[in-house]
């Protein structure tokens, strides 16, 4: 059974959608940089291997994403964030072409391994020259993006890039031998796979605020990212699942893990992993509510501190409207529409 013919659940989302005012600046430089770096072809030299055609570049809307997704960030900040969620697109459609439709786990391997390099740990290393669009694209995320962050930022964000891209080869590594994950172990798997490790990054350097020190690791705050992300990953299951199931023949995705795990139809799996992403948004919701507060009293946090875990709530709001309505309205994940 296609998505066509099933009604996509309607996931609740309290969190009202905002637009970033420098969207317009967006539109005008992402198709130039995304040339720049070999992911979209020149009209003038066309690039070997472009990763996108002119009409799927713009179809995918991803301006919009990170104008809907960063609404109060600078332009600057704007700016490195929509680069990133260019570069992580790209990745994810290079490597779906060149590896998931080959089945060229080797292959997968030896490009994985070479992206490591440009995921230093210290500031200032020297980097490898970039061979493609991908390696080019995040030699400039490193020089830009940087510099200006602290070494616990940079080292932080690093660490989940690395584990987004490794989850790719264990995507590839799981369709090849037709395993399906087990629901248990899909929930943990499915944040580093969606890169949802580097969600709480792009808040901080978009809204200048970080959770506070002294709460951070807390049992409250771990749960309260872990609902988060959860929400991002598992969204995208149930708006991706024709392109990921039917086109590109994948098993790592929430439907089929509960067909599988439960022994679902793909009508029940699909409206299972509806009620599934509610339940972790009215976690993350209750979290807020009722468990961030005394924690808040019991840390004795300053006023200052406050105000930044207060920014940096709002900022991961409008993260998760923002990709609600990316999700609900990009042609990138419409029945029929543009491939991703």
């Amino acid at each position: 059974m296609k998505v066509q013919d099933i009604e996509l659940p309607v996931l609740r989302m309290p969190y009202p959608v905002r637009l970033n005012p420098y969207l317009s600046v967006l539109r005008k430089e992402s198709e130039t940089w995304a040339r720049e770096m070999g992911m979209l072809a020149a009209d003038e030299a066309p690039s070997a291997r472009p990763i996108w055609s002119r009409s799927q570049f713009h179809a995918m809307a991803v301006d919009q994403l990170t104008a809907w997704t960063l609404p109060d960030a600078s332009l600057a900040g704007l700016r490195l964030n929509h680069r990133f969620n260019l570069w992580a697109l790209a990745w994810d459609d290079y490597f779906a072409s060149a590896f998931k439709q080959t089945g060229d786990l080797a292959g997968a391997h030896a490009f994985t391994a070479r992206l490591h390099d440009f995921l230093p740990p210290e500031p200032g290393a020297s980097l490898p020259e970039p061979a493609n669009a991908i390696e080019r694209g995040m030699a400039d995320l490193q020089h830009h993006l940087f510099p200006p962050r602290l070494a616990h930022w940079r080292q932080g964000l690093n660490r989940a890039l690395a584990r987004y891209v490794d989850a790719g080869v264990q995507e590839l590594v799981n369709s090849r031998a037709g395993r399906v994950p087990d629901l248990i172990e899909y929930a943990q798997f499915r944040r580093e796979s969606f890169a949802a490790y580097t969600a709480p990054y792009s808040v901080e350097l978009a809204t200048g605020a970080r959770i506070p020190e002294r709460i951070r690791h807390s049992g409250t705050v771990c749960a309260l990212l872990d609902a988060f992300m959860d929400y991002m990953g598992l969204a995208n299951d149930i708006a991706s699942y024709q392109r990921e199931v039917h086109d590109e023949y994948d098993v790592n995705n929430l439907v089929v893990v509960l067909e599988t795990s439960l022994g679902l139809t793909v009508k029940e799996a699909m409206h299972a992993a509806a009620d599934l992403v509610s339940a972790r948004l009215r976690h993350f919701e209750h979290l807020i509510r009722n468990e961030l507060p005394p924690l808040v009293q019991r840390s004795g946090l300053d006023q200052g501190e406050r105000l930044q875990l207060e920014a940096w709530l709002r900022g991961a709001w409008s993260f998760l409207s923002g990709l609600h309505a990316w999700y609900t309205g990009a042609p990138r994940y419409a029945p029929g529409g543009v491939a991703d």
